[in-house]
């Protein structure tokens, strides 16, 4: 089977909450709200088709927004590509989930629907909507009903670093089929996480410790390490290894970017990660994506460039996070800043 490449693709900027630490509006919060018409989503799926047929991949589509149900033409972009038999997920907000709404998406493939909890209700409840937190909780259930599986995602910062073990046990009891959680980016107007590297080290290692202790009773909820700073962390405790077959020069895992991922925005731009704010590569309306994936994209694949983590042994399996590194100047080769490391000059040479 092919590999598959992942599109995030923003379908609209249409939504019906205002999160504090929302990237579409943390520059302008009078933004003007893009949607695609039919005719660029049509477009915009055949160029990722072309892409995937060119590159020897299989397209994986991430449908979000904004709140991507929004859309006038959301159903019929899902049965557009459910015509090709292709796998999604939908990342979304919980307020316009019904039985009903649930079936039909199971209906025409969708595979998972990621939901947001961001903090314990009060918390949660301040970032992104009140009432929010409840209705999150109440609507895992009836994802799960229509034979999807129910995907939580946390959004770490300083502000509910200390409410993460709280919201696993949430995620846990209300049984939750996939917990996540990432870290927040910084835009140009917040120019830190707000974590000191070893607090971070402390929260993966309370949270190793919890997941591990829910796997020993049998927990179904399954814990995605999706962090790559997890890699550092299992590195330290033995629990990962570096292969003894690894070759020079050759990138095995760690961040995608540059690797299977892009990001499509409801205006058109194509950015390498969509947490990456400065990386606007193309316009999915104007170029071909085949072409973009072996030319401009190839700025996100100088890997001596990573200024901390080219002088790692660990650079081929992890890398930090670069959206959360460029988001205090831009850079994306930068030293993640909650990577605890200590790196000796001239201990490592990636070549």
């Amino acid at each position: 089977m092919k590999p598959y490449f992942a599109f995030q693709w923003h379908i609209t900027d249409q939504c019906d909450q205002r999160c504090q630490h929302c990237y579409i509006f943390s520059e302008n919060a009078c933004k003007k709200l893009d949607s695609m018409t039919f005719e660029q989503m049509e477009a915009t799926f055949y160029n990722c088709l072309d892409f995937c047929e060119v590159h020897g991949r299989s397209p994986y589509f991430y449908i979000t927004g904004g709140d991507p149900i929004l859309h006038p033409d959301f159903w019929r972009l899902l049965e557009l590509i459910h015509s090709k038999d292709i796998p999604f997920t939908i990342l979304g907000n919980p307020f316009h989930l019904t039985d009903e709404v649930c079936g039909r998406l199971k209906s025409l493939g969708c595979e998972k629907y990621q939901l947001s909890l961001d903090g314990l209700r009060e918390t949660h409840d301040w970032l992104r909507k009140p009432g929010s937190f409840d209705i999150t909780l109440e609507k895992i259930a009836v994802i799960k009903k229509a034979g999807i599986r129910a995907v939580i995602m946390t959004t770490v910062s300083g502000t509910n670093i200390d409410e993460i073990p709280g919201i696993i046990d949430t995620v846990v009891e209300h049984e939750a089929d996939v917990f996540a959680f990432a870290r927040y980016c910084p835009t140009s107007e917040e120019k830190d996480v707000g974590i000191e590297p070893l607090r971070y080290r402390q929260l993966l290692a309370d949270c190793d410790r919890k997941f591990k202790e829910y796997r020993a009773r049998g927990c179904e909820t399954y814990f995605n390490k999706k962090d790559h700073l997890w890699t550092l962390y299992e590195y330290e405790i033995g629990e990962f290894q570096i292969p003894s077959d690894a070759k020079p020069g050759m990138i095995y895992g760690g961040c995608n970017c540059g690797n299977c991922h892009l990001t499509i925005l409801p205006n058109g731009d194509v950015y390498a990660c969509r947490r990456v704010q400065n990386s606007k590569v193309a316009n999915v309306f104007e170029d071909r994506l085949a072409d973009v994936w072996v030319c401009q994209m190839e700025r996100y694949r100088e890997y001596t460039k990573f200024e901390k983590c080219a002088k790692c042994e660990l650079l081929p399996w992890c890398r930090g996070c670069p959206a959360v590194a460029s988001g205090r100047d831009g850079n994306f080769y930068a030293a993640d800043p909650q990577c605890w490391k200590e790196i000796i000059e001239g201990g490592h040479n990636f070549e």
